[in-house]
């Protein structure tokens, strides 16, 4: 008893003013109606009966209730409760004459629901209402449509009826809404009978046949066709032409044949006169299927037009991506298969001849009808692939990228069906191949509103996507791209193709090791076209040495090399099998920001020596050297990858045992490079570096050779291969050789570089260093920095005696004077330093006046170096700090040959007027090289016996005022100079160099203070720094260091004077006992009033007394002791 309650209550709740609660009452009703169907429908009947006077609005709700419950338990209703429901809604339906259409289609909706099970009972309802004589109600008309497509065994038995009844109401109708129903009924009629027909097997009466309805159904088309489409409401003209499409399926043949005539161009009429023609092309196909299944003969005659308007839809504009326009579309192409099934030969005599039109919209719309009908109609098709082939001639050459895009998608249909088999498919091929290697769009264009395009597909993803699926997914494909798709590999137009080539090849060549080895040899005799293993190999690893490029090409070239192994020697699978996944494993662990380039090129050239080694055949490695070099022009246009080829060949030509052949490639090499490119340059040298690691008197004499040569005798006459080039070019190819020298020096076996470095490698370098030209100098250094080094680290270093050694770092020197000392814009300071760092360490030793020329004139050429202006700061940076680090090597390489504290002197002397230089920058300087230079030496400290550090009073003397600097830094790098001196003194007292001492290292929590510029903290700072200076400064020490600091009071930086003061004052304060004695011997004659002269600043210090008890002096000094602020 509650259900029904609650239906009552849900119903009296249904007319809430409340639009949100009235949704909420219907889904609860649903609800309910879920669990009691019958109970619920009962209800909803009995209310609307009861309330007569209820507004439509709620009745709809209610009905559409119903509607819903209906359609969830149609097979739990019994026959009685769906006479009620069915009386109740046809009631509804017709209950006001007007159209009330959300009320009266909610009525219509619950009769088909209940339709779909009793048909028999609503049929009885509705026919009731639909008599002979009287325009039915529209709802009536609108119902039996909506049945007969909801239920086709159901209807199709009583259409004969329904249609006689119906054909002279059609003369009645004269409303145009009224008319739009019969259309819409008539269509509906129409596709219920030919899915009846289709399904005969499962039908209910598999007597009824198509001509059973054809008289009927021609009586309406003459109706709908000669009077109704001619009117002026293009909602009445839409539902005529959908309702013609099927119904032409029912006509009598000969009828439909006598029609077609006008049908056909009664319906591409309205083309013209619709915006929206996804109907009127749907009904067309309709149309055509139905000649083309009677064997029309009257279609021939309207091909030309049918064509022409269908062609015209295909290359219209699409404004939008909306449902309509796809559909629109599709059946557009549809109605081009029934004609390629019918007429390929007029279809395509229409078709080809526009590929030629040099008009984008008409391209475009000619290839998607010729990559439709190749798939739809492939059979019809199968005798024309040569004249569709050849018709594309044209569009290949277009640059258009949507152009391009149709053009990929035909020829990817006619992968599929067999085309590229046949001559010219090798053409197409090409093209894909073509546009995968088009440069990357930077970002994928977003189609703007106003766009016609909704395809955002790059041309080149498009390409990249067919190719690898043609490979991977035709199979008819594989004999068409294996081997030939390895032509595109070498070639450097299709460069920006090969990762996706690779993909594809690896993928076929893996299918054709399955069906069996030998299917998988490249037959080379055969295909003459093809790259030889020389070329492809030289090809894959060379750019391997860019691998994160084009979507990871590395990975890909290695993966096809691997795949490729018995094909390039038969020696080479299993070694590769392991060597090729450590490749690609460090690609995988890294990314292109990680991953360091010359540990890359060094792994490469490891897997290239281990292959050559595994190959050990001279003859195939100098083939593969020959190709190596035929290749490097095609890497003009990337030096970085030509750089590499060079060290691929230095290496092969390095494991090629036949002399000649290395020394006829090193002479082709030096004559052909192209010297001006300094990268072509450094490539090169690395050459002549690594070969020259396997054959130092082959690639020495070479050299030698080329030197003698006609390039630099500069005469005419005889055949001379650089007659025009200018005296800039010579520098530059003796840049070429300098640096092949240094470049053999650092490769070349160590025990034999001793030997040669002298008589042959250094004696050709010295030839030229007379030049002015910078590029020349850079090289030389280099060369020279390449040679000291390899004899450095040659394990007969220290017996070797470089008798020029004096002489170079005098060359150096010049290289360094004559740069211009207040501005750094090249390396060759840097590098010369670095050169002389190296030379410094070798025997014998300069001459103390050399050795000071050399720190004098290094240090002179970089600390008045002017700091950048801003905006060029960051450029500059860099070198300048390169720089700085190559004085730091240099000073800490002359300081190790004398570590001493004589020797820390020596070096503290030459810095000592940069640290009290009046401009700021060159005293932050000078104290980091001084706090570098004390670091090493500490670290490096040796103490055999307990000597004293007898210059420690004055080195302190000298830094320590500096921790009031002016500069934030400069007082920090004084903080640690001081800090590193007390250690040293530890150390010299015998102290182990890991013990850390209490006192000292409060230096290290001072530090931060100095960087606050407030003179009250500067003050505090210092006084504190003399606190621990005076703890840890051995007696003797006192006097030079106070010595130091007098001299420090006339100090131009006044912050640095006031600080002497505090520090004097201090150290007298905490260790005046200890000068007591000899000051009382100074100053006897003087009693009570000490002075004493300061250095040669003339000032006088007075101490005035009496003294205090303990021997506590104070300084009175002359002077404000005020701290100014630092910047």
């Amino acid at each position: 008893g509650t259900r029904p309650k609650l239906c009552t209550i849900l119903l009296e709740a249904i007319t809430d003013k409340d639009p949100l609660v009235q949704e909420q009452v219907c889904g609860a009703l649903c609800a309910l109606g879920e669990a009691q169907p019958a109970e619920v429908l009962r209800a909803c009947e009995e209310y609307l009966w009861r309330h007569e006077k209820l507004a439509h609005p709620y009745r709809t709700m209610i009905l559409r209730a119903m509607e819903t419950v209906v359609s969830s338990h149609i097979s739990d209703l019994d026959k009685d409760m769906a006479r009620a429901v069915i009386f109740l809604a046809s009631s509804e339906m017709t209950r006001v004459k007007d159209l009330v259409c959300d009320w009266q289609q909610a009525a219509s909706n619950v009769l088909v629901a209940v339709g779909k099970q009793f048909i028999g009972l609503v049929m009885e309802e509705v026919l009731s209402k639909f008599q002979p004589g009287a325009l039915p109600h529209y709802f009536v008309v609108q119902t039996l449509a909506n049945l007969a497509a909801s239920n086709v065994f159901g209807m199709v038995p009583f259409l004969t009826s329904i249609l006689s009844t119906m054909l002279p109401m059609l003369g009645m109708a004269k409303h145009d809404t009224t008319r739009v129903a019969f259309c819409c009924a008539l269509q509906h009629f129409s596709e219920s009978t030919l899915e009846y027909l289709a399904n005969l097997d499962q039908a209910p009466d598999p007597t009824v046949r198509k001509d059973t309805f054809a008289t009927d159904i021609f009586s309406a088309y003459d109706i709908l066709f000669n009077h109704w489409l001619q009117s002026r409401e293009a909602k009445l003209r839409l539902a005529v032409v959908e309702a013609l499409g099927p119904m032409s399926h029912l006509l009598p043949s000969e009828k439909l044949e006598e029609q077609l005539p006008k049908l056909l161009p009664g319906v591409l009429a309205l083309y013209r006169k619709h915006a929206e023609t996804f109907h009127v092309s749907k009904s067309l196909g309709q149309i055509l299927e139905a000649a083309v299944s009677v064997g029309s003969r009257t279609l021939e005659a309207q091909l030309d037009a049918l064509l022409a308007a269908l062609h015209a839809q295909i290359c219209v504009p699409v404004e939008s991506s909306s449902p309509l326009v796809v559909s629109n579309r599709k059946e557009v192409l549809r109605c081009f298969t029934v004609l390629a099934c019918c007429s390929p030969d007029r279809l395509l005599a229409f078709l080809l001849p526009k590929l030629d039109a040099n008009n984008e919209r008409t391209r475009v719309g000619t290839l998607q009808v010729v990559r439709h009908v190749i798939n739809s109609a492939a059979s019809q098709m199968e005798v024309k692939k040569p004249f569709i082939l050849s018709s594309m001639r044209l569009p290949l050459l277009d640059t258009n990228s949507k152009v391009k895009r149709a053009v990929v998608q035909v020829i990817s249909a006619m992968a599929h069906h067999g085309y590229l088999e046949q001559p010219g498919g090798e053409a197409m091929v090409a093209y894909i191949v073509q546009q995968c290697a088009l440069p990357p769009e930077a970002e994928p264009q977003k189609p703007g509103p106003d766009s016609e395009d909704p395809a955002t597909d790059s041309v080149r993803d498009v390409s990249i996507s067919t190719l690898y699926l043609v490979s991977t997914t035709v199979d008819r494909m594989s004999h068409v791209l294996w081997p030939h798709l390895l032509e595109f590999l070498t070639p450097v137009q299709f460069t920006g193709a090969l990762t996706p080539l690779c993909r594809s090849l690896v993928h076929l060549a893996q299918k054709r090791e399955e069906v069996g080895a030998d299917a998988f040899l490249i037959q080379y005799d055969s295909n003459v076209t093809l790259p030889s293993p020389y070329a492809i190999t030289t090809r894959l690893l060379t750019v391997s040495s860019n691998p994160y490029l084009g979507d990871g090409r590395g990975a890909a070239s290695l993966r096809l090399l691997s795949v490729l192994h018995r094909n390039i020697h038969p020696l080479l699978g299993q070694r590769w099998a392991t060597t090729v996944p450590l490749l690609l494993e460090h690609l995988d662990e890294h990314t292109e920001e990680t991953l360091s380039q010359k540990e890359w090129e060094e792994r490469l050239l490891a897997f290239l020596r281990d292959t050559l080694a595994v190959v050990s055949d001279n003859t195939w490695i100098c083939q593969l050297s020959l190709e190596m070099c035929r290749q490097l022009p095609c890497y003009n246009g990337t030096p970085q990858e030509k750089n590499f080829l060079y060290k691929c060949i230095g290496t092969t030509l390095g494991a090629a045992s036949s002399k000649e052949v290395v020394r006829k490639h090193l002479q082709e090499l030096l004559e052909t490079a192209r010297h001006q490119e300094e990268a072509e340059r450094e490539g090169l040298a690395c050459c002549f570096g690594i070969c020259a690691a396997s054959h130092l008197d082959d690639v020495l004499a070479q050299l030698e050779d080329f030197m003698r040569s006609d390039v630099f005798r500069r005469s005419t006459g005889i055949f001379n291969i650089f007659k025009d080039r200018s005296e800039n070019e010579v520098e530059k190819v003796k840049s070429t050789l300098i640096l092949c020298y240094g470049h053999v020096a650092a490769r070349a076996p160590r025990e034999l570089v001793l030997a040669k470095v002298e008589s042959d490698i250094l004696r050709n370098i010295f030839q030229y260093f007379s030049t002015k030209d910078p590029a020349l100098k850079l090289c030389l250094i280099q060369s020279v920095c390449m040679a000291s080094q390899a004899i450095c680290s040659s394990a007969q270093a220290g017996s070797f005696h470089f008798s020029r050694k004096a002489e170079l770092v005098a060359q150096m020197m010049e290289f360094i004077k004559a740069e211009p000392p207040d501005s750094l814009r090249t390396p060759i300071r840097k590098k010369a330093m670095l050169a002389c760092t190296y030379l410094v360490s070798l025997e014998p030793a300069l001459e103390e006046r050399v050795q000071a020329d050399l720190i004098r004139g290094c240090l002179h050429s970089v600390m008045a170096v002017l700091p950048e202006p801003e905006e060029e700061e960051d450029r500059q940076e860099s070198l300048y700090l390169d720089t700085m680090h190559a004085l730091e090597d240099l000073l800490t390489s002359l300081l190790r040959r004398n570590m001493t504290p004589q020797g820390l002197q020596i070096m503290v002397e030459h810095l000592s007027p940069w640290i009290r230089s009046p401009r700021g920058h060159e005293r932050v300087r000078a104290l980091g090289l001084s706090a570098c230079l004390l670091q090493h030496f500490l670290e490096h400290l040796h103490v055999s016996a307990l000597v004293p550090f007898h210059n420690l009073g004055l080195l302190i003397g000298l830094f320590s005022p500096r921790c009031a600097d002016l500069w934030p830094a400069t007082r920090q790098e004084a903080v640690s100079c001081v800090h590193a001196l007390l250690y040293l003194q530890l150390g010299y007292e015998g102290f182990s160099r890991d013990y850390r001492d209490d006192v000292a290292e409060q230096l290290l929590a001072l530090k931060e203070g100095l960087v606050h510029p407030d003179p009250a903290v500067l003050f505090h700072t210092c006084h504190s720094i003399a606190q621990i200076i005076a703890k840890r400064l051995p007696p003797e020490q006192l006097i030079s260091l106070l010595l130091t600091l007098f001299e420090s009071l006339g100090d131009p930086d006044k912050n640095c004077s006031r600080a002497a003061t505090i520090m004097v004052n201090c150290l007298l304060r905490e260790r005046g006992s200890m000068l007591q004695e000899k000051v009382r011997g100074a100053g006897r004659g003087r009693e009570g009033r000490g002075c004493v002269s300061v250095g040669d600043t003339g000032r006088t210090v007075a101490g005035t007394g009496p003294r205090r008890p303990g021997g506590e002096w104070r300084l009175h000094v002359e002077r404000d002791s005020r701290f100014s602020g630092g910047s």
